[in-house]
């Protein structure tokens, strides 16, 4: 399936989606974002039933702020709207595969449990 590249207008959307989406955020210009884009982009095709997303920091200032991201890569990891992986730096392939099967076998009711949204007063 690929990649698909996200911006502040989408991301909420995509990333608040059933299933599991992994949002890489890059840097062109940074060689250890575009070491690990390889290892992402590689990771999309063998896992095609999950979700692989980037965000181009230089175009997305805005949203990198807002989510805390403040360097590339950055990898963050939803499953069915609840963050729950984010952290800077590159993985290596193995980490990347056993990333995927830990998100793969949370009990997302205990998640949701332990970790309840907060409640917004308005």
């Amino acid at each position: 399936m690929g990649t698909v590249s996200l911006s502040g207008e989408d991301f909420a959307a995509a990333t608040q989606a059933a299933g599991i989406v992994l949002v890489d955020f890059r840097d062109a210009g940074s060689g250890s974002s575009r070491a690990f884009a390889q290892v992402f982009d590689a990771a999309a095709h063998r896992h095609p039933d999950l979700r692989f997303t980037t965000v181009d920091l230089r175009a997305e200032p805005g949203l990198a702020a807002a989510v805390g991201v403040q360097r590339a890569p950055s990898l963050m990891v939803f499953r069915d709207g609840v963050p729950v992986f984010a952290e800077p730096g590159w993985l290596p392939e193995d980490s990347v595969e056993l990333l995927i099967a830990t998100v793969r076998g949370l009990d997302m009711v205990a998640v949701r449990e332990t970790f309840p949204e907060p409640v917004h007063r308005g």
